[in-house]
């Protein structure tokens, strides 16, 4: 790869990051705090959050099994997409690589800060050639990225050509793992000591169920990571965040039993999808959700949709015509869905 330097833009190299009041004192005890103009009343959320978030990489470290200043905490997924195009990407002029279909906010992303966007479609079984993405690649481009298992097509892509990716490749690979925890694959992410230019990408959205703290993690080498840190707002990640995140981690083994049981009913609903007239193949999958290929997606959505049941039509992305995608939610949920599928 290129080095760190040649890939970064000038001017976050050259950044002199923002220095919090917490930052400053940093290493020591204190407990008198009159440094931030807080006020003092209204303990303990009139306090600002740590800024990197040390005793939750504690945390995550020993579960994730990453050293701590590997580990970058996000606002979201969202936020550890975004940061990529405003370290490493010149708007108006570097590019970046994608499969296709994926994850929409990579595009979006991509539009919002004016880096072109590149996708390379996937073959008829929803994977990918190294080469090819390699070749779609050329001396601005800046980062590629791929989505494993995918989204929404929810299957592992080819372990071996993503690694020709990331041993190829100049720039920087970023390979989002959400879905990892359902997926007898292995991550990526143990592997970061001999892949300087990979980002490993996850979340506590999916298996550990809690889209709503809106917590990300990305994780990389050191050297990457203090960038992310210097980029990123001073205070991205909240107390209540920090603090409903280490309850959850208090118990993984309670998160393992969860994903089991979902595995278990994503099995049993996917068989029961084979068996519906109205369904015409089910797509493999390593996530919590499954993509159908269905006779009429945009008229069974609508008919889900008068019966109070949510599911995504998928029909306007490339190669996902007529396609709906079925997240695994619980069996009750499910026999509702399957209940009133059979009647359509």
């Amino acid at each position: 790869m290129k080095s760190l330097e040649q890939l970064v833009r000038p001017n976050i190299w050259k950044l002199a990051p923002y220095s919090s009041a917490r930052d400053e004192y940093s290493g020591k005890e204190a407990h008198v705090f009159l440094d931030a103009n807080e006020n003092p009343y209204g303990a303990p959320y009139n306090r600002y959050p740590d800024p990197l978030q040390r005793e939750l990489k504690k945390q995550i470290s020993k579960v994730k099994g990453i050293p701590e200043d590997m580990i970058f905490l996000g606002n979201g997924s969202d936020e550890a997409i975004d940061l990529p195009y405003r370290i490493f990407c010149q708007p108006g002029r570097d590019n970046v690589v994608a499969i296709e279909p994926t994850y929409g906010m990579y595009r979006v992303c991509a539009d919002i800060n004016d880096v072109e966007y590149r996708p390379v479609l996937l073959d008829e079984h929803y994977d990918f050639k190294a080469a090819d993405l390699l070749a779609a690649c050329d001396s601005h481009t800046k980062l590629i990225w791929i989505c494993s298992p995918n989204n929404p097509t929810g299957n592992s892509l080819n372990r071996d050509e993503m690694l020709k990716v990331i041993q190829d490749f100049e720039g920087i690979v970023i390979i989002d793992e959400a879905y990892s925890d359902f997926s007898k694959q292995q991550t990526f992410r143990s592997e970061l000591a001999a892949h300087p230019n990979l980002i490993v990408l996850n979340t506590m959205s999916k298996a550990w169920a809690l889209a709503g703290i809106r917590l990300g993690m990305a994780f990389a080498s050191k050297d990457i990571i203090s960038i992310y840190n210097k980029v990123k707002y001073p205070y991205n990640v909240n107390i209540l965040t920090q603090q409903q995140a280490l309850e959850t981690l208090k118990d993984p083994f309670e998160i393992d039993r969860w994903v089991k049981t979902l595995l278990g009913e994503r099995a049993r609903l996917m068989q029961a999808f084979q068996e519906l007239p109205i369904c015409e193949k089910v797509y493999p999958t390593d996530a919590n959700f499954f993509l159908a290929k269905m006779t009429d997606a945009q008229g069974i959505y609508n008919y889900l949709v008068d019966k109070g049941i949510i599911v995504r039509n998928r029909s306007r992305i490339q190669l996902c015509n007529n396609c709906l995608r079925i997240t695994i939610g619980l069996k009750s949920e499910n026999n509702e869905l399957l209940a009133a599928l059979r009647q359509f």
